[in-house]
């Protein structure tokens, strides 16, 4: 019985190398990731005070970033270290990885399409929530405003949902500036 299908089981050179310098960009991709959301966070003042994690009412853009770069910086690395060393237990993984983010997108875009008003109304909550925490982190201030310049409008369906945020209710009460 023989171990490999071909008489010669070397790699090719350019394979090698092609995969190499490949995984290298998202090796460095991911550690960029990783560095940048670090840098977010000490920006705010997370790092220094690490209780604010918890405290953050809204989604923080940041734990995106951080997780992105984790998985990112850990494939990038197999890939890296297993094509270089032709380790074969290095590249199962990484393939295997791959393919089960690839399966896991796809079923994510099966289902939002299946589920399309239930994943809609999840992202209009999603979003109106966000809305009442507008102030309280400036990723998220940042998003919102991103978001809303792209599509060309403004809350998550109207202009009213904003009433639920304190700082632009737009109602005799509110004493902001920014009503």
């Amino acid at each position: 019985m023989y171990y490999y299908r071909y008489d010669n089981p070397e790699v090719s050179c350019c394979y090698k190398y092609l995969m190499f310098s490949y995984n290298i960009i998202f090796w460095l991709a991911g550690a960029a990731f990783i560095a940048v959301g670090f840098w977010a966070w000490s920006e705010k003042g997370v790092l220094s005070d690490l209780t604010q994690v918890t405290r953050m009412h809204g989604f923080d853009p940041v734990w995106l970033v951080l997780v992105v770069g984790g998985v990112t910086f850990t494939l990038g690395f197999a890939g890296c270290v297993g094509a270089l060393r032709e380790n074969i237990c290095l590249l199962k993984f990484f393939s295997g990885v791959i393919g089960l983010i690839f399966f896991l997108e796809l079923t994510a875009a099966i289902l939002a399409v299946v589920f399309r008003t239930q994943v809609k109304d999840w992202i209009n909550d999603f979003f109106l929530q966000n809305i009442k925490a507008y102030r309280d982190d400036i990723d998220l201030q940042n998003l919102i405003d991103s978001l809303q310049k792209m599509n060309h409008c403004c809350g998550a369906q109207e202009p009213d949902d904003w009433n639920t945020n304190v700082y632009f209710s737009c109602n005799d009460t509110n004493r902001s500036r920014e009503r």
